[in-house]
């Protein structure tokens, strides 16, 4: 979509598009005032914010779909933009691959100017051959460096990369799904690599997969690139300005992400000490001028009233507004076993001659985070349902160990009933009294007479909530954890990564959060279509053992490649597992230096009895001296053995 220039004096040099104090309303509605940004050459910005606080809006007034309510928005002439709505809508007859061409008309029209000329110049006999020839020539060269020979393999590349396959192209658009739409429509906009691209949330509909290639696309992009995003990971990767979008007003930080949360944080606890000392300061000068204002120093209590009635007009500090958030708080109402999950020889899927995994044989410590991850459609929920015997194992075995509860928290929420209440299917785990359930369903955001909704009625978002609060009530020691950050914005997942980092239990989760696998797992299940590669070690380990043994198969012969070492699936050895090894370790090194501590005291003890001639007191310390004096020597010896 190209945007006409509207008062292009306004723009900086380095901008291509900027905005003056936006508003916007919608009736008595104020979603937005007072903004003011801009966009230069090259940026990479992610604009976040609660759901439902206008981002989407901002969005479409900047690129000019809508009018704001006042201000003006500027665009560099000749400015062209790509928009990604959440729900595109692609029509007509065309196929997947005739929708990917429209994105290189200009290259493909020169293509058959090219074709015409040269048939043109089989004629030998005609009067222009040599004049044919020379712009043929030129045309030609324009066209190979305007990627005219390339476009297809462009074209192929960026729709595999985003999760299609070959046999997907001749698809008719109109047979797409929706998040196939999506995708198609992503993938022109690459392909037409417009001066600005906006994005609003791109990552919805696609795999960790097609995730990783979309963040090293645009990583080399050349244009500007705004995007709305849930995916925390992906920002880190991607962006280097943040504009926060709160109470009606945007905020710019630099630096990706994660850098805006360390500065979110630190300017937030600024401005509340800020607002604290104004407050001190101003009930101190309310209590001079009470004490003073009658007295010896009326004039005094004069003048710091005059200041202070102009400070509170003037230079009042707001105070700082707290977002409505849930309070989740998990925990365990039974401590499980040491060994929470194995499986033999499993085999899991529908069909006993189309299996949709052959699972390694696994043992899950008690403790431990696993997180699996893989494309969509190859068997993860599958997995998990079997796991919790609710499909039978095509082959093999799996059971959980003693005292394990498990606790499911289902992509789909399928477990719900939609014909209950909110209030009724959170009474469904445990009966409690009806102020106490309607207290524990307020902290998470359901209030009033939100509790009495029907099931049915509610979002993506509020149904995620509700089955977390069941979650909750249960009281699980083992989670299994399908997608549970989908429809929470950032902020509520933000809350649910610190309370699963505190909970005690096991964590199975399937995610396409990298973020959250990233601050979580202890070890990764990578399920493919080619087989199943369980990894003991965090997020950012695999990937990099993952990057190294591509980089490898690169430089190597076929030969050579066929005997390296790879990231096949892994058995664990018997024994503990390197999450559980480390945490003994840890235990150790506590204890030997608490017994160590006790010899000391022990042995100055023992001089100070033997010194006073107390012979039962010697005795009694000799036999508690050797008892610690063994009890560290064991220490040490399994202390060795694990370092070993």
């Amino acid at each position: 979509m190209a945007g006409n220039p509207a008062n292009p004096s306004t723009l900086t040099p380095m901008a291509i598009l900027s905005a003056t104090n936006l508003a916007k309303s919608f009736g008595a509605d104020d979603i937005f005032a007072n903004v003011s940004v801009e966009i230069p050459h090259g940026a990479k910005i992610a604009l976040v914010g609660a759901n439902g606080i206008g981002k989407t809006t901002l969005l479409e007034v900047l690129i000019k779909r809508q009018e704001p309510s006042a201000g003006t928005v500027s665009h560099m002439k000749g400015l062209t933009i790509g928009y990604l709505p959440q729900r595109p809508q692609l029509s007509g007859e065309r196929t997947l691959w005739d929708e990917m061409m429209t994105a290189f008309a200009d290259l493909r029209a020169r293509e058959a100017r090219l074709a015409a000329l040269a048939d043109q110049m089989s004629d030998p006999a005609r009067p222009d051959l040599d004049e044919l020839i020379e712009r043929y020539g030129r045309e030609q060269h324009q066209f190979e460096l305007d990627g005219g020979y390339t476009y297809e393999t462009r074209a192929r590349q960026v729709l595999q990369g985003l999760g299609f396959a070959p046999t997907d192209f001749t698809m008719p658009l109109t047979h797409l799904s929706g998040g196939q739409q999506t995708r198609a429509l992503l993938a022109r906009l690459l392909l037409e690599a417009p001066d600005l691209l906006v994005l609003d949330e791109p990552t919805n509909h696609l795999d960790i997969n097609a995730i990783e290639w979309l963040e090293r696309f645009l990583k080399m992009w050349p244009g500007a690139l705004l995007l709305v995003s849930h995916d925390r990971y992906f920002m880190d990767s991607v962006v280097s300005t943040i504009w926060e979008m709160e109470w009606g007003r945007v905020e710019v930080y630099r630096g990706n992400y994660s850098h805006y949360v360390r500065q979110r944080e630190e300017r937030h606890e600024r401005l509340r000490k800020e607002y604290e000392a104004q407050q001190e300061f101003i009930a101190r000068q309310e209590e001079y001028i009470r004490r003073n204002m009658a007295g010896q120093n009326t004039a005094q209590a004069k003048g710091r009233l005059r200041r202070l009635e102009r400070l509170k007009r003037d230079g009042l500090i707001a105070r700082p507004r707290q977002r409505h958030q849930i309070h989740l708080n998990l925990r365990a109402n039974l401590r499980s076993g040491d060994k929470v999950l194995m499986t033999r020889d499993l085999v899991v899927g529908y069909h006993r001659d189309r299996p949709l995994v052959a699972v390694p044989d696994i043992t899950l410590y008690r403790g431990e985070v696993a997180a699996l991850i893989g494309p969509n459609g190859v068997g993860k929920t599958t997995l998990l349902k079997t796991l919790l015997r609710e499909i039978p194992p095509l082959a093999g075995s799996a059971w959980l160990g003693a005292s394990v509860q498990p606790g499911y928290f289902a992509q789909a929420h399928e477990g719900l009933n939609p014909d209950n209440s909110v209030l009724d299917e959170l009474l469904t785990v445990r009966q409690l009294p009806l102020s106490e359930a309607r207290n524990y369903l307020a902290s998470f955001l359901f209030t009033g007479d939100d509790v009495f909704r029907p099931v049915s009625t509610l979002s993506g978002g509020e149904r995620g909530r509700l089955a977390l609060a069941k979650l909750a009530l249960a009281g699980a020691n083992f989670l299994l954890l399908d997608e549970p950050t989908n429809h929470l914005d950032i902020e509520s997942q933000e809350i649910l990564q610190d309370v699963l980092a505190q909970y005690e239990g096991t964590i199975l989760l399937v995610s396409h959060d990298r973020y959250l696998i990233d601050a979580l797992a202890t070890q990764i299940w990578d399920l493919q279509p080619t087989g199943m590669t369980l990894f003991e070690g965090p997020y950012r380990e695999y990937v990099a053992a993952r990057e190294a043994e591509r980089a490898t198969a690169q430089n190597e012969t076929p030969s050579s490649q066929s005997q390296k070492p790879t990231l096949a699936p892994q058995h664990k050895p018997a024994g503990l597992s390197p999450f559980q090894r480390q945490k003994r370790l840890a235990e150790l090194e506590q204890e030997i230096a608490r017994l160590e501590a006790e010899l000391d005291g022990l042995h100055n003890a023992l001089g100070e009895a033997s010194l006073r001639g107390a012979v039962e007191r010697v005795r009694d310390l000799g036999e508690r001296y050797v008892a610690t004096e063994s009890a560290l020597d064991r220490a040490l010896r399994e202390w060795e053995a694990l370092i070993e």
